[in-house]
This record gives structure tokens, C-alpha cells and sequence, in this order.
């Protein structure tokens, strides 16, 4: 799982294991991420981490997850021993040459 981004695995998680739809998981992931002062497209995974076990649960109850400090748990469990994308590593210059064919 190197290609993807960390921010799109825990979005794919919650929304997983819970009723949210997917824009609603992206959205409470991102509204997590603006309380600890992150932005989604440069979180590392050790910030991951610490947000699903400081603010993601609030995030999830205030949203009726049941059992929101097990599920972030779990999802922080899941990411240990993954490999993600570089944060940001999607908008380098190198990564859009290659998009674009140019690399």
C-alpha cells in the first residue's frame, strides 16, 4: 500500500466502519486534521496517529460512532507496519512531470 496516501487510508477506514458515506468520512478526517492544525495533504503518518487518538474520536461521537475511541484504535493499529506515499509527494514537480508523461 506505497502508493497510498495516509490521509486516504484512514478515510477509507472510518468510512468502512461506520455509516458515513465517503464524503462524509473525508470530511470529518479533514475537520480532525484543521483542529490539530494539519493540512490533509502533508499529514504524516505519526501525525495520523496522534490525531486519531486526540481529536478523531470527539470527531466520531459527535457524528453517533459507536465506540469511536476503539474504532480510531483500531485504524491506528491497521497503519502500523504500512507504508504510505510521501506526504505531499503527489504535488512534487517529479510527480507531475509523470502524470503528465514527461518523466
Amino acid at each position: 500500500m506505497s502508493d497510498a496516501s495516509v490521509f486516504g487510508f484512514v478515510c477509507e477506514q472510518v468510512e468502512h466502519a461506520t455509516s458515513l458515506s465517503q464524503l462524509e468520512a473525508r470530511g470529518t478526517v479533514r475537520l480532525a486534521l484543521k483542529a490539530a492544525g494539519i493540512d490533509a495533504k502533508v499529514v504524516s503518518p505519526e501525525q495520523m496517529k496522534v490525531v486519531l487518538g486526540k481529536v478523531m474520536p470527539r470527531e466520531l461521537e459527535s457524528r453517533g460512532c459507536e465506540n469511536p475511541e476503539r474504532l480510531c484504535q483500531d485504524i491506528a493499529d491497521r497503519m502500523a507496519g504500512r507504508s504510505f506515499a510521501a506526504a505531499g509527494a503527489s504535488d512534487s514537480p517529479e510527480a507531475v512531470f509523470a502524470r503528465l508523461g514527461g518523466a
